[in-house]
């Protein structure tokens, strides 16, 4: 069962459904019932309802006669999704390096080195969540609401993937060196450079992904 925390207990419900989808516990063409959403989360029907109504609104599942069918995040989607992040992500770097603090310097930096840390382990599950701090971080270090709430629902629709890919060792060594030139690049004061080294990166990331995937 959830625990209620300081957000609604509907807020949990979707992230927690949001997280099974897009990581592929339910997977695409899977049909569900709404029942079972209630045993499996023990929570009501009405929390329930209303995150179904939500994952609806952004197309990751569709109500059926049968039930919820499982969308997910189709290969056309994957494609889109990068195609977006090229073009607007450097912009994110770039207006966080024009109005990053020495406080927010310092967490990112950190966030790097762990990163950086758990690459040298081989350990995939800290290694996404440190790589999915520091866009996030970017994200936020922007300073445009307008950004930060096109770019994180992107960046959360390909977790699945990107855990796949930071499970190659050989990639997770040359995201870390990318997001290290970001950083070097952010912490210089280079915001043209920083924007310059976002883009090649989505775009290794992209390259990384798409020629493997297979849905």
């Amino acid at each position: 069962m959830l625990e209620h925390k300081t957000i609604s207990l509907a807020e949990q419900v979707f992230e927690r459904l949001e997280s099974d989808i897009l990581t592929g516990v339910y997977q695409r063409g899977e049909v569900l019932t709404e029942l079972k959403l209630v045993t499996d989360l023990g929570v009501s029907r009405t929390p329930v309802r209303e995150a179904l109504n939500r994952l609806e609104q952004e197309h990751i599942i569709e109500s059926t006669p049968r039930g919820i069918l499982i969308l997910g995040v189709t290969e056309q989607d994957l494609e889109d999704i990068f195609a977006i992040r090229m073009r607007i992500e450097g912009l994110s770097s770039y207006n966080a390096t024009k109005r990053i603090t020495k406080e927010e310097l310092a967490e990112l930096r950190e966030t790097l080195e762990l990163q950086e840390f758990y690459v040298n382990k081989q350990d995939p599950d800290r290694i996404k969540t440190m790589d999915s701090k520091f866009h996030q971080l970017i994200y936020r270090f922007c300073g445009s609401s307008v950004l930060y709430d096109t770019l994180m629902p992107l960046h959360k629709k390909v977790q699945k993937y990107r855990k796949a890919s930071v499970e190659n060792n050989a990639r997770a060594q040359q995201s870390a060196r990318e997001h290290r030139a970001i950083f070097e690049a952010i912490e210089a004061g280079n915001a043209e450079l920083a924007e310059k080294y976002t883009v090649e990166h989505i775009t290794n990331a992209a390259k990384h992904i798409l020629k493997k995937e297979v849905l």
